[in-house]
């Protein structure tokens, strides 16, 4: 992995003899790194009481930005599930790669006016940095609400025919409907159960409907059967049934609910889609701002304060990114 170094270099006459001298000591006599200048306008620095107050604030608003960028990052990583390894190749700032923005780092004059004292600028980075935090928290709270019930219905597609939804299993035919006094339950019966099914069920309770037990479909585990009796002995054949552990599921054939159900699913996947497009898009915005924020504003007047506030000299360390560096 590519190693960035942020690092500063007293000035000499001009800025072009301070780039040539470090360039040449670095790069052309002993190949230690590839080095980019880091450009950064002259800030209002202050007074040096100014600098020592904003020195432990910088230090702490720092940590704070980079604890949201990691967690942008990680979350834009959860979102794009089984593309997660495309998630570096999307970790943009102003639609570049990160490496390419660092070394051709420009300052934002629109979002941090250099007329602003260094105060004022990190206390714009504060607020900004704060605003992507709790939209990260609610935006990220709706999605996984979404995610999370469109798992629940896909889970009971599938999975055991105990918990498993059955309208995908089950066809009109399989019922009685539209009965004053008949009835069609489902039942589930253990696979080493099927013969003690197939012999005993009619004998469970009284009122059954001989012959009326069809096997509509098993896994590996489990087989799901219909019967059909009187509605008045529903309860006791439930009672012997689970004597026997066989599972009587909750089931009542209704084509406009099936559709209904059949229609959520389509709804959530086609929502959940829309959700992820908008939050990629939403998330790529915000890496882009805290990437540009905690890798070079940031930084910039943190140097700058780290530069100043011990020495209290005037500003004439010059600023430059070492890449690959092999000290």
């Amino acid at each position: 992995m590519t190693e960035y170094w942020l690092i500063s270099a007293p000035g000499d006459k001009t800025c072009q003899q301070t780039w040539e001298t470090m360039n040449n000591v670095t790069n052309k006599q002993n190949s230690l790194s590839e080095n980019y200048k880091f450009h950064i306008p002259d800030l209002k620095v202050g007074t040096l009481d100014q600098l020592v107050g904003l020195s432990d604030d910088l230090g702490k608003l720092d940590g704070f930005v980079e604890q949201v960028t990691r967690k942008v990052a990680a979350y834009l990583g959860e979102v794009l599930e089984d593309q997660r390894d495309k998630l570096h190749e999307n970790l943009l700032a102003n639609n570049s790669d990160l490496p390419s923005y660092i070394t051709r780092f420009q300052w934002d004059l629109a979002k941090y006016p250099i007329k602003q004292s260094l105060r004022n600028i990190a206390d714009i980075i504060s607020k900004q940095v704060g605003q992507i935090d709790a939209d990260l928290k609610t935006k990220s709270s709706a999605y996984n609400n979404l995610k999370g019930n469109l798992q629940n219905l896909e889970k009971k597609q599938t999975g055991s025919l105990l918990t498993r939804n059955l309208a995908e299993l089950v066809k009109k035919e399989h019922f009685i409907l539209d009965s004053e006094y008949l009835t069609t339950l489902l039942v589930i019966v253990p696979k080493l159960s099927f013969n003690d099914w197939n012999n005993n069920y009619e004998k469970l309770t009284d009122m059954i409907v001989p012959r009326s037990s069809v096997l509509v479909t098993q896994d590996s585990d489990f087989g799901l059967y219909t019967v059909t009796l009187f509605k008045k002995v529903v309860e006791e054949f439930k009672l012997h049934s689970r004597e026997k552990k066989f599972v009587v599921r909750d089931f009542t054939y209704n084509e406009e609910e099936l559709a209904a159900g059949k229609n959520e699913i389509t709804k959530l996947v086609t929502d959940k889609k829309k959700q992820f497009i908008m939050l990629f898009t939403e998330l790529q915005f915000p890496m882009a701002s805290l990437v540009l924020t905690d890798i070079s504003q940031l930084t910039a007047d943190k140097l700058l304060d780290q530069i100043m506030y011990p020495y209290a000299k005037p500003y004439d360390l010059q600023k430059y990114v070492f890449c690959n560096c092999h000290f």
